[in-house]
């Protein structure tokens, strides 16, 4: 029976052990370059002790968290992000960066093969990149890697330090290439991941303008990129997207439209800016008179800008005058400014039909003489001449 209770209890010591042994190797498991964010439970006089939750504590130099003066930029009880490097005597060793302080020139290898970025200067641009120097050692960063943007100003980056990942590493550390490209699509990745989160059509957000097109602008709005389509820069008519906005320019616009499945998103600048057809009717009454500019020509007649993103049509029937003519810019040219009279209100299609101000009053002008001649020959016939005779009087009338 004893030997049998001594028996039980050795087996239990070896599941202990098994058990003590299989948590262990659940702690260390960790990938080089793996990131984790942990919270700093101690700061000894040389390490920074980190609590992994789960997966036991790991440490890291403190010289990685001290400023040059020699202050300690960390507190207890703050999360820190930091990088797997490995295991010794069952610690785990992390890093924040790998190219400054504590981090040495020997350790740009293990880097390179665990993928743990790197703090690097830029330290001037040479053919076809930047040299950007990490610790004590040089690397080459080729432009296609940096993230820059097309219209970047690629001097402004001289003398800035950046977070790298070495991509190629040979002869002994006198040949690296370092790339900014990773380290942005996974904060990338982070932003848009939160955005998604939060994102609705119709909100309205802030963002900076990052490329012009022919066809609209891109946006960004912090984590994604959407195009602002030229028609939804203005209410009137834009002609060059470059007249409006500039690269680097920030700008409040409305989603109109999430597709996270294709990554396409569109904006909207004018939804933001008072729509210039509320109360349209009330402003330009029919019969009303107003001053315009010729903004653009068409087979089918004249468009005329009463004031911004308001414009009206003038038909190529009423611009002849009278007589026929193939196209508007035989009466027209664009840029002329004009007179013209409102004809029509169309709010609900955002039209305004319009006349030529001086071929409408001598429409105006005829009609009411016709009228007045009528008018006449009803009350007295046997005084009355021709009309001709009334319109010649009305002629001299105005030349005297």
């Amino acid at each position: 029976m004893a030997e049998e209770l001594r028996a039980g209890g050795a087996a239990q010591d070896e599941d202990f052990a098994a058990m003590l042994e299989q948590s262990l190797v659940r702690r260390q498991k960790h990938e080089p370059g793996q990131m984790v964010e942990a919270k700093i439970v101690k700061i000894s006089d040389e390490w920074v002790f980190l609590d992994l939750g789960g997966k036991g504590e790991g440490y890291l130099d403190k010289k990685e968290v001290t400023d040059p003066s020699g202050t300690v930029t960390v507190r207890q009880g703050d999360m820190l992000r930091a990088y797997y490097l490995s295991t010794k005597n069952n610690e785990l060793l992390f890093t924040t960066k790998i190219g400054s302080g504590a981090a040495a020139r020997n350790q740009l290898e293990d880097a390179w093969r665990s993928g743990v970025p790197v703090e690097g200067a830029i330290v001037k641009e040479v053919k076809g990149g930047f040299e950007v120097r990490i610790g004590t050692a040089r690397a080459f960063c080729p432009f296609s890697q940096t993230g820059l943007r097309r219209g970047d100003d690629q001097a402004a980056y001289i003398g800035r330090t950046l977070t790298f990942k070495i991509i190629e590493y040979g002869e002994n550390g006198r040949n690296i290439v370092v790339s900014r490209r990773p380290i942005l699509e996974e904060e990338q990745r982070g932003k848009k991941q939160a955005l998604k989160a939060t994102l609705q059509e119709g909100m309205r957000v802030k963002g900076t303008v990052v490329s012009l097109q022919k066809f609209g602008a891109f946006v960004d709005i912090g984590g994604i990129e959407g195009l602002l389509p030229i028609s939804e820069v203005a209410w009137s008519r834009t002609e060059k997207i470059s007249d409006v906005l500039r690269s680097g320019q920030e700008i409040e616009v409305i989603i109109k439209k999430i597709d996270w499945e294709q990554e396409r998103f569109s904006f909207s600048l004018k939804d933001i800016l008072a729509d210039p057809w509320e109360g349209v009717a009330e402003k330009y009454p029919v019969g009303s008179f107003h001053e315009g500019k010729v903004v653009r020509l068409a087979p089918f007649g004249a468009f005329v800008a009463l004031s911004e993103g308001i414009d009206g049509l003038i038909h190529i029937s009423k611009l002849g005058g009278g007589r026929r003519i193939s196209h508007p810019r035989e009466v027209l040219k664009e840029g002329q400014a004009i007179e013209v009279q409102v004809e029509a209100v169309d709010r609900d299609n955002r039209k305004v039909s319009l006349a030529l101000a001086e071929v409408s009053r001598a429409e105006t002008e005829a009609a009411e003489t016709i009228k007045e001649y009528k008018q006449r020959e009803a009350e007295a016939p046997q005084n009355m001449g021709s009309l001709g005779e009334i319109l010649k009087a009305q002629m001299e009338k105005k030349r005297s």
